[in-house]
């Protein structure tokens, strides 16, 4: 049957005003959602949590005040598909910002990104502390993907635990950021540093743990630059005379909860890492080192000492005899503060 032409008009008439109420009303969004919501100037720090919906974080926006509807939010993002991949971390936001604002914001990641320094010579378990302090991760969760074989498998480590590999440095972590990202940083870090090494650590004739296992106890001997190059050599040299390295720190690594009392029962307790017990190296690094701890095994200084001792102010005396040792230990140790870090 025909349709009349009073009936054609009909039909385009209220085609013409629903597209009209259509414009109207998009019209009427768009002008409240570039509008801000109030006028608070203070920021608030608003926090997305992994795996948030959209009207999870809506809601929320809602609630803190920095919108005042979360309804406009949601049907824009069903509109033009905006809004449907934010980032989770937190956010500095105010209700000064137009809706639209925050949801570009949202939607771009623009996190509040956090500054902890890793220094040189922490153990896995103070890297785990120290983004503790942060908030930026748990410690155990942290510590339990650390010594996780298969974690260091994914980069090519055949080791137990990433003990020496995340590298030390100052790095930016937004909270709620995965675990597995803060570490893969830190690993590609790691190799960023070695990589301009790789020939030379082949040239060694050592493998990579056995080097970075070196430099970590290199690290923890001494915080003098200048230093490490000799102490490199005085390791080398004990370890081309099969004599043990008897290194304190590589004993107190070894002591589960050690109370910072370094005794002489510790000195003859059987682990892995007592180096005053094994020969040659521990099975492998007892914390991150620096690239110059990691150089000073590359290129160590030419020397044919066999032993160092502490002066208590942070450097060295290096002997060649054992005679020598006990005279430098005679004056700096036993007249001196009574400290640690002798190698005999």
């Amino acid at each position: 049957m025909a349709i009349s032409i009073r009936t054609k008009r009909g039909i385009f008439f209220a085609f013409i005003l629903v597209v009209l109420i259509g414009i109207l009303l998009s019209m009427g969004i768009v002008h409240t959602l570039v509008r801000p919501s109030g006028t608070g100037e203070s920021d608030q720090i608003f926090t997305v949590r992994e795996g948030a919906t959209l009207r999870e974080v809506a809601g929320g926006l809602e609630k803190s005040g920095i919108i005042s509807s979360k309804t406009l939010i949601l049907l824009w993002s069903r509109i033009t598909g905006c809004g449907t991949n934010i980032k989770a971390g937190e956010y500095r936001l105010n209700s000064n910002m137009p809706p639209l604002k925050i949801l570009d914001i949202l939607s771009r990641g623009m996190v509040i990104a956090h500054s902890v320094t890793i220094p040189e010579g922490f153990a896995l378990a103070q890297i785990a502390r120290e983004l503790e302090k942060k908030g930026l991760a748990d410690p155990a969760q942290f510590l339990a993907l650390a010594t996780d074989p298969n974690m260091a498998a994914k980069y090519g480590l055949f080791e137990p635990t990433l003990e020496g590999y995340l590298y030390p440095d100052t790095y930016r972590f937004f909270r709620g950021q995965s675990l597995l990202s803060i570490i893969d940083a830190m690993m590609k870090r790691f190799f960023e540093v070695i990589s301009p090494l790789r020939t030379s650590i082949e040239a060694s004739g050592m493998t990579l743990n056995q080097v970075i296992t070196l430099a970590s106890i290199i690290e923890k001997e001494t915080g003098q630059v200048e230093e490490r190059p000799v102490i490199a050599s005085v390791f080398l040299n004990r370890l081309k005379q099969g004599m043990r390295l008897e290194s304190d720190p590589t004993v107190i690594y070894g002591i589960k909860d050690f109370n910072g009392n370094l005794t002489k029962p510790d000195l003859r307790q059987p682990t892995p890492y007592n180096t005053y017990v094994i020969r040659g190296l521990p099975p492998g690094p007892i914390a991150s080192p620096g690239k110059e701890s990691i150089r000073a095994v590359l290129f160590p200084a030419k020397t044919d000492y066999l032993y160092f001792v502490s002066k208590n102010d942070g450097t060295h005396q290096f002997s060649r005899t054992l005679g020598e040792h006990n005279r430098a230990v005679n004056i700096y140790q036993r007249k001196g503060s009574g400290k640690g870090g002798e190698i005999s």
